[in-house]
């Protein structure tokens, strides 16, 4: 009886050990926690750089995409339309909301709901393990003016991401720390 309590004792501790990974090892925990880590701090939004307002929409090549855009925030009650007909441009200014909103219009953050795959680490010339991950993920924190159809259709990249199963993939970095998107 003594030994198997002895061997039930040795493999809770192995059981143990096992389970409890390092921070640093490349495991799909420890990813998944990098990447929650660093898009809790990072929205993704509608513009890449800040839209300086007044905006204005003029005749040319991009015009009609411009403007459903625009149209689709005006509707979401983020800008309001004047139009310069002595000219032909449309001019959208902030209303509150849109001010509120920010000049790139983000939507929310990225929570990572599985890690797909990892590819092995390798050290880099800076001397950091680095390792390509791919994930899925959902938005969270998506504001109600993001949701109507108009944005829908005028941001398809963004209809995509709030669709539920989305994808993506980065390179992660790890100096020891832990497992890190690089910036």
């Amino acid at each position: 009886m003594k030994s198997k309590t002895a061997f039930l004792v040795l493999a809770s501790i192995v059981s143990l050990a096992a389970g409890c990974s390092s921070k640093t090892e490349p495991t799909p925990q420890n990813f998944m926690s990098g990447l929650n880590s660093y898009y809790a701090n990072h929205n993704d939004c509608l513009f890449s750089s800040t839209l300086r307002f007044p905006y204005e929409v003029s005749p040319g090549p991009t015009a009609k995409q411009d403007k459903q855009r625009m149209d689709a925030l005006m509707s979401a009650g983020l800008v309001k339309h004047s139009e310069e007909k002595s000219i032909h441009v449309d001019v959208y200014s902030l209303t509150p909301a849109g001010e509120r909103a920010g000049g790139r219009f983000c939507y929310g953050h990225r929570e990572i709901t599985s890690i797909d795959s990892f590819t092995p680490p390798t050290r880099a010339a800076n001397g950091m393990l680095e390792s390509h991950v791919t994930y899925h993920y959902k938005m969270m924190d998506v504001p109600v003016w993001v949701r109507t159809d108009e944005m829908l259709k005028a941001f398809p990249e963004m209809a995509k991401t709030l669709s539920g199963e989305s994808t993506g993939q980065t390179k992660m970095a790890n100096a020891g720390v832990g497992w890190q998107v690089p910036t």
